[in-house]
């Protein structure tokens, strides 16, 4: 369910506000969790869910991110022990 259906929902009086506030939590909780892209107002490209506020990027630059990913992937190996990982 969207927020824009819950919302609806209370508005149709079908839904308690309390009921709803839940829904709208474990809606919240959900996407922090789970990695989603959107198209920003400027036209770059949007990720959520890596970390508290969005990763955007136009289109060359997450081109020329993935392009390097194989390094990146092999620098993580390389440095495997000097890097922190964060306890979740």
């Amino acid at each position: 369910m969207t927020k824009e259906e819950i919302l609806a929902k209370v508005a149709a009086k079908k839904l308690s506000v309390d009921e709803a506030a839940k829904l709208l939590a474990e809606l919240e909780t959900s996407k922090r969790s789970t990695l989603y892209c959107k198209v920003s107002l400027k036209g770059g490209m949007s990720l959520y869910g890596l970390q508290r506020m969005p990763v955007t990027l136009y289109v060359e630059q997450w081109e020329r991110l993935l392009a390097f990913a194989d390094e990146m992937q092999a620098f993580l190996k390389e440095h495997d022990a000097e890097l922190k990982r964060k306890q979740r």
